[in-house]
Formats: C-alpha cells, structure tokens, sequence
C-alpha cells in the first residue's frame, strides 16, 4: 500500500490547513486505496485568527503540529522527524498556513522563506524522483522551494497577481478551472486551484480528488 505524506499547517483557513481541503485530501487518499501519512512542523504559528470574525486573536498563540493533530485525529508525526524514504509521494493542502507557517510567501511576497525542516524534506521527496501534489495557494511554496533550481509547471488558478509572483521564482504559471489540474510530468508534479476558485465544497472536491489520482499514479 502505498504511504503518501500529507503536510498540514494547523487547523483553520485563515490562520493553518483549510480543513475542508485536508479532510477532502485525506478521503481522496483513503479512496485510491492508499495510506495517508500525516504530518506538521512543530513550530508556532504565524498568527492565531477568529474564525468567526476574521479577526486575528492578539496575545493568543498556536502550535502546528498540535492545532494540525485535530485533523488527523492524533495520528501525526512531526515533520522533522519524516524520513523521505518512507514515503512514495509527498501533498500539501492549501490554506493561509501553507504561505504563512510553512513558509512566509503571504508576508513577505517574493522574498519569503521556508521553514528549513518543509525545505529538507521537499527537496528530498524530489530528489528521490517521487511526486508532490499541492492545492490552492500551497503550490507558492513549491514554487519557492525549487527557485533557481527548475522551472515548474503548477497552478494556482487564474488570480493573475499571485501567478506573476510564482513567475519570479522562476515557475510556470497555467491558468486552471476549479474542477481541473495541471501536471508538471518532468518534475512529478500536480496542482489544482481548489478553495482559489472553489464557491462549493465540491467543487474543490473534484480538483482534489484529480491530483490525488494523479500523484498515486506517478507515485
């Protein structure tokens, strides 16, 4: 049975993992007959946020891989402790805690970094010639990884600002409807828009469900 990592960035849209994304990928995974392999930085978050207000919670703090153990039920590893070799394929849901916890690409635009530990092991998983999927805005911080490295193929959808920022990390941006992906086959990757188009539910389920399909295929 193949083991396909799942990197959550926290609990909430705003402030960590988009839940409905990180439930539809883990379900999308179960589906294809596969094992969902969960794990998150251990690491504070950037900031806490009010889901209710949109407000961000000042004082309050957060830890990763605790908020992100909500997901997975308790059955996460600590990312830094992942070895690559465990795993066939490697996928990132999206959600502001994929550009604000894992790496900082919401604050700090096109000179963000990478939360060292995300770097190692995404590099790793390539290195290895294993696929990576990533959903929504999660893709900019593949896209970041691989600067000046190798132009990869990805989506985040159609929003024409956030594709010229990838641009400049030497990516190549293709506009995607919601329900669609994009396949990098050189470099074994695959995106989908997900919650950057989706106004239903299922409408980033069938993105998803694609990308999932398609990482196992390569996997």
């Amino acid at each position: 049975m193949k083991k396909i990592g799942v990197v959550l960035s926290g609990a909430g849209v705003y402030d960590g993992a988009e839940l409905h994304e990180a439930v539809l990928t883990l379900l999308a995974i179960d589906r294809a007959g596969a094992t969902a392999v969960c794990m998150a930085p251990n690491i504070a978050q950037h900031h806490v946020m009010n889901h209710l207000s949109g407000q961000e919670e000042p004082g309050e703090t957060r830890n990763v891989l605790v908020e992100s153990a909500r997901i997975a039920r308790g059955d996460i590893q600590d990312l830094a402790t992942v070895d690559a070799g465990s795993l066939d394929a490697l996928v990132f849901p999206g959600g502001i805690g994929a550009v604000k916890n894992l790496c900082d690409f919401a604050i700090h635009g096109g000179d963000c970094k990478v939360d060292p530990d995300v770097e190692k092991l995404i590099q790793a998983v390539a290195r290895a010639g294993k696929p990576i999927g990533a959903a929504c805005i999660a893709p900019a911080l593949i896209a970041r990884v691989f600067k000046g490295e190798k132009q990869v193929e990805l989506t985040i959808g159609n929003d024409p600002g956030t594709a010229e920022a990838l641009t400049k990390f030497g990516a190549r941006h293709t506009d995607c409807a919601v329900e669609d992906i994009v396949i990098d086959r050189q470099n074994k990757l695959v995106t989908t828009p997900a919650y950057m188009l989706a106004q239903r539910i299922s409408e980033a389920s069938t993105g998803i469900e694609k990308m999932i399909q398609a990482v196992i295929e390569m996997a």
